[in-house]
């Protein structure tokens, strides 16, 4: 792996079983040449689809910092998502302000950053981290009781 990859693809997807429920952030980091740079997969407690989208975005950004990625295509299958991120909707839902801003602190890092809304065919990797991630946050709290 390079030490400053340049262009990355942020691949992202939040779950919430139940909406609200059981939720998990993913993503996935690729080069340009589709090798797998890093995984998240996040256990975020009990919250909202939409809430668990914007944290995987989060989390998937800020990896792609920690790895020197100087430009980003950030990949959803969550259209409200890259609208809002892309400021062709307004973020009108107070407690996801915050997460809207923080995102949009971190993509301003890069000296590029493209946001692409995909099917959800195409973002199965994040889907799995995702699950993943709720998966894990399940295990960890049925063992904690």
């Amino acid at each position: 792996m390079p030490a400053h990859p340049g262009r990355v693809i942020v691949a992202c997807d939040g779950a919430s079983r139940g909406n609200p429920g059981p939720a998990g952030a993913g993503a996935q980091i690729v080069d340009d040449q589709g090798s797998v740079l890093a995984e998240v997969a996040e256990g975020i407690g009990e919250t909202t689809n939409n809430v668990a989208e914007y944290t995987a975005v989060i989390r998937g950004l800020e990896r792609a910092h920690e790895l020197g990625a100087s430009d980003v295509l950030l990949r959803s299958d969550s259209q409200l998502l890259i609208n809002q991120l892309t400021g062709a909707y307004r973020v009108k839902t107070p407690h996801l302000q915050p997460l809207h801003r923080r995102a949009r602190q971190l993509a301003a890092g890069f000296a590029a950053i493209e946001f692409e809304h995909v099917r959800r065919e195409r973002n199965t990797e994040a889907d799995r981290l995702a699950n993943q991630g709720v998966d894990a946050w399940l295990a960890a709290r049925r063992t904690s009781r």
